[in-house]
């Protein structure tokens, strides 16, 4: 009996989409992989600064710490340049949230480094307290920033801001600790930094919805309030 005359569907049709569904669920699979690889790396740079920075050390025990998460860094942007490799292949915003998560934990170590006075690439080597750009945390992962003009892996202004968000989080933990620990320096130059940023967040016009609940909870956060209150009490 013929398939049309009888309205049956043709099976093909099915076979087609589990080829499909195959198909994709092989991509996914190779992209979480080489992503499992970057959570384990972004989990040994997390403690790396734990320890590094919860206790009091000299100047040179700091400095060994910014050397190691730097080399940890560099790893990490081996493993993203993999990523990006493999990802480039495919539509970015059809697997951008798998990694996104993983992208933006690594931006954050980046620019958390980069405070601490690591990742010198403007001459400024040493200088504690500044802030990379999105264009100097691409050139750290060796990869492009804010694409438009091809459809391929790079870093969005999106990740680099949820990042920023995160490094003011810590940092205000850091304030608070500094202070625990006897350093009243570091809190004021925190409460700068948090302060200048945020006048930053507020001339921006955010439309991932995230992304500004985030940033709109930076003037009103208890971390914030901290670093004021220490300043306050300093």
């Amino acid at each position: 009996m013929d398939i049309e005359a009888s309205g049956m569907v043709n099976p093909s049709v099915f076979e087609d989409l589990q080829a499909k569904i195959d198909e994709d669920t092989q991509i996914k699979e190779e992209l979480r992989a080489i992503l499992t690889v970057l959570e384990k790396q972004g989990q040994s740079i997390t403690e790396l600064f734990y320890y590094g920075l919860i206790r009091p050390h000299p100047q040179a025990v700091m400095q060994s710490t910014i050397v190691e998460a730097e080399k940890s860094i560099s790893q990490q942007a081996e493993t993203i340049s993999r990523l990006a490799s493999v990802a480039s292949k495919y539509p970015y915003y059809k697997y951008n949230g798998i990694w996104t998560r993983d992208v933006q934990n690594t931006c954050f170590a980046i620019l958390l480094c980069g405070w601490l006075g690591g990742l010198p690439n403007r001459g400024d080597q040493g200088q504690v307290g500044k802030l990379l750009t999105i264009e100097e945390v691409g050139q750290v992962l060796q990869v492009p920033v804010n694409l438009k003009d091809r459809d391929a892996f790079h870093l969005t202004i999106e990740e680099y801001l949820q990042s920023l968000i995160s490094l003011i989080d810590e940092l205000a933990r850091l304030a608070v600790n500094s202070v625990t620990l006897g350093d009243y320096g570091r809190p004021l130059l925190i409460s700068q930094f948090i302060k200048y940023v945020h006048s930053g967040f507020q001339i921006l016009n955010l439309k991932n919805d995230s992304l500004r609940r985030r940033s709109d909870s930076i003037k009103y956060s208890v971390s914030v309030s901290a670093v004021e209150f220490l300043e306050i009490d300093d």
